[in-house]
């Protein structure tokens, strides 16, 4: 492993010196109490495993005993040989300069007397695009009981983990912060995690002072839950056993592609290696994480450390090793699939599902784009996230929405600008380098996307929280004010550090440009309203109204969007963008279905904005015969996820992952077009089901919003249309009958009557609880 220069304080003050917007920082400790500092070893490497180990004496069990821990990077906690936190803590960055902390209740594992506490802390040592490296292996503990404290000082005892090493096969690429790792059975002292053991001989750890100190900063409380732990399971199917290795290759599925640690048991002499890894180490072109077990004498059991995804897991075992015990334990973002949607296509159903379980693999420390690849928190895919969310999981999935929105405003650049992905290792200079996981080039578009009101406004409408808004609302503004007009009257393309729209070609530059921007008035005049900031609605709407003169003189031709000088084939991306912003006209519709229907250049991230208008044109049967043509290949495909591009490798884009985040836009349509089910005010105060069913005889969604499930079960015939909706108890909201061409509908329930009606729907009041509705169409 490569040592580091020792740490300096001053390699890190100019970080200190910013300012720390993220509101739950960590209290000052009470004065009566001693305080906990951060302690580690005195020198740190690329890839450093230490164990910590403390015992302390209670006299009675407290009835709460809460402990407040960070590590630098990630930490598995044993309290009295019982393993309490399997890869604690969250990689660094809540603001360049700061480090976050978890809260782990301790008092089911404590016991009257002697207590032992075992602590192995895995210290990444290197910058990557979810990661910001701290250049300094640490941990800091403070336990709560009751009136006294167990904190961490220069009493702790400390030593390296003597078996855990760098893999020296293929290393993950730059932008993972995490190393493969190699485990040396031979030199492993498993002893270590037991109470008895004496640890009087390690070293003391060096005390590097109390919160807030370089280079940790300030501490920040996890605003995500600790990750679900689904257990050790058996494979697909389970190899008959024993095994005898002869160096092959064996090949065990999954379920699904997920997130696992490999494990197995096994009978060998010592010094054998056996190879872990998935069928997925080389997904999107570059390698990522896998694992080496070197064996001890005798009949033996380990379990991977660092996580891997795939579909399947691949198990090289060398002659000499007997097989005995071959499983795998899924780990991920603790939040329930509560969301469903259901229909007469099974398509459509099954594009749902590979689209929730796109969205899972890429929740865990922060969004990703691709659990393999990259692990980076680029915003174009986090737009698309954050909208399925609220869809698919219950609210503690949302909770990861609030993270990235504070991160991506905490981390904006003095002279305003912000960028992704973050956190990420800060370049010396210049945009930053894949090799070494530093980055700093905004990317303009994405960061429009996020500020529009597909961003941090549809987090706000399915969420109710006002105080997110408020805190990023000055750095929008900011980040906004960078833009400006040209001599059209139009919004100036703005380069950034990467000027990229979508992957593909045919990109109408100026066209989008200007629809984004249009979508960030419309936002920033809704935050504008909420903060309470109305000096600055008269600029917006100023902006906003002069984009909507200017829009369609430059940008129509009469039959399509495309900007003066534009030589490529008509941009649907850009076309579908001008209708979901509002900017085309009623007299542009027709034309604009055409040009939906005809062009395909858009990748998957942006193919859910052309899909969206076509449903915003009241055209579902063309949106789902459009959605079904193009993930066609992805629905026919065994894999359980969905694609970086319409293929995958070099038919892909960008290194063509088979499981990526910005793909998953048709569970979103899905459930708020098809079904209908979206929020009409903050955190579904009220709420509308304005159906699109179109060709489909039936439809069941579940929405889990913040005030409980909303379930909707629809159905219509040649003369009936039939809706059973359920809300919970303070959540009223309308049924949008869907309108027949010439036909009449009638409704026999007297207690229904209409509160409006437009040409695609008779309104009908839905109250809280259990609605029935039925209505007959007739000439």
């Amino acid at each position: 492993m490569r040592t580091l220069t020792r740490f300096s304080a001053k390699m890190l003050k100019p970080l200190l010196l910013l300012p720390s917007l993220l509101a739950i920082m960590l209290p000052v400790p009470a004065s009566a109490a001693p305080a906990a500092s951060w302690i580690g070893p005195a020198t740190t490497e690329v890839n450093q495993w230490t164990r910590y180990f403390k015992t302390f004496t209670i006299a009675t069990l407290p009835t709460s005993a809460e402990a407040r821990i960070a590590a630098d990077t990630k930490y598995w906690l044993w309290l009295n040989g019982v393993l309490v936190v399997r890869e604690g803590g969250l990689k660094r960055g809540p603001t360049p300069a700061d480090s976050y902390y978890d809260r782990v209740d301790l008092a089911p594992y404590l016991r009257a007397g002697e207590n032992t506490l075992a602590v192995l802390v895995w210290h990444f040592g290197k910058h990557g695009f979810s990661h910001q490296n701290s250049g300094r292996s640490g941990l800091w503990f403070s336990l709560d009981l009751e009136g006294r404290t167990v904190v961490s000082d220069d009493t702790w005892k400390l030593s390296p983990h003597p078996a855990i090493s760098t893999s020296p096969d293929t290393p993950p690429n730059g932008r993972l912060p995490e190393s493969s790792l190699r485990f040396d059975a031979r030199a492993d002292e498993p002893e270590w995690l037991q109470p008895a053991y004496p640890a009087t001989a390690w070293a003391t750890p060096i005390v590097f002072g109390q919160p807030p100190c370089a280079p940790w900063g300030q501490l920040v409380d996890r605003p995500i839950p600790q990750w679900k732990d689904y257990g050790l399971r058996d494979y697909v199917t389970p190899p008959a056993l024993p095994i005898e290795g002869d160096g092959s290759v064996l090949r065990l599925k999954l379920p699904y592609n997920a997130q696992i640690t490999p494990w197995l048991r096994v009978e060998a002499r010592a010094g054998l290696e056996i190879d872990l890894r998935t069928d997925n180490f080389r997904g999107g072109s570059a390698p990522n994480i896998h694992a080496k077990y070197l064996t001890r004498d005798g009949d033996q059991e380990f379990e991977a450390l660092g996580w891997m995804n795939g579909h399947e897991v691949l198990y090289t075992i060398p002659a000499g090793v007997k097989v005995l015990g071959l499983k795998y334990r899924e780990t991920g973002y603790n939040s329930e699939f509560a969301g469903s949607f259901a229909s007469s296509d099974p398509d459509l159903d099954l594009l749902w599902k590979k689209a929730a379980r796109t969205l899972y693999i890429t929740m865990r420390d922060t969004y990703m784009d691709c659990p393999d690849r990259e692990r980076a928190q680029w915003w174009g895919d986090v737009v698309n996230e954050l909208g399925e969310v609220f869809y698919t999981f219950d609210p503690r999935g949302s909770q990861l929405s609030r993270k990235a929105i504070h991160e991506l405003v905490n981390w904006q650049r003095d002279d305003g600008t912000l960028y992704s992905p973050i956190p990420a290792g800060i370049p010396a200079k210049g945009r930053g380098d894949v090799r070494d996981g530093t980055w700093a080039a905004e990317l303009p578009v994405q960061m429009l996307a996020c500020l529009s009101k597909y961003g941090f406004w549809t987090y706000y409408l399915h969420s109710g929280d006002a105080a997110t808004i408020r805190h990023a609302y000055p750095a929008v503004k900011r980040y906004l004010n960078l833009w400006h007009f040209d001599a059209d009257g139009l919004i100036a393309h703005r380069r950034g550090g990467w000027d990229w729209s979508d992957w593909g070609e045919n990109i109408d530059a100026r066209v989008i440009d200007n629809a984004w921007y249009y979508l960030c008035m419309e936002a920033a005049l809704n935050m504008a309203r909420l903060t309470g900031d109305t000096a600055d609605l008269d600029e917006w709407q100023e902006r906003r109204t002069r984009i909507a003169e200017n829009f369609n003189r430059v940008l129509w031709n009469g039959a399509a969007y495309r900007s003066p000088g534009y030589k490529g084939d008509t941009d649907d991306r850009a076309n579908g963008l001008a209708v979901v912003a509002g900017l085309a006209t009623p007299a542009q519709h027709p034309a604009l279905v055409e040009v939906l229907t005809k062009h395909r250049n858009a990748s998957p991230y942006m193919e859910k904005y052309v899909l969206e208008a076509l449903f915003q044109l009241h055209e579902p049967a063309l949106a789902m015969t459009r959605m079904k043509e193009r993930y066609r290949e992805q629905l026919d495909s065994p894999l359980t996820t969905l694609w970086e591009g319409w293929g995958i490798g070099e038919k892909g884009f960008g290194g063509g992952t088979y499981n990526h985040a910005w793909s998953g836009g048709p569970l979103t349509l899905l459930s708020q077009y098809a079904a209908g089910v979206a929020p009409t005010a903050p955190g579904y105060a009220a709420y509308a089901v304005l159906p699109q069913m179109e060709s489909l005889d039936r439809i069941h969604a579940v929405v889990p919003t913040v005030r409980g499930e909303i379930t909707v079960s629809l159905a219509q015939t040649a003369d009936r249309f039939t809706a059973e909706i359920t809300s919970p108890p303070d959540c009223a909201g309308v049924l949008g009958i869907p309108k027949r061409p010439e036909m009449k509908i009638t409704i026999d329930d007297p207690t229904l009557h209409p509160v409006g009606e437009d040409e695609h729907y008779l309104r009908l009041a839905i109250h809280p609880g259990r609605n029935q509705i039925e209505v007959r169409f007739s000439k």
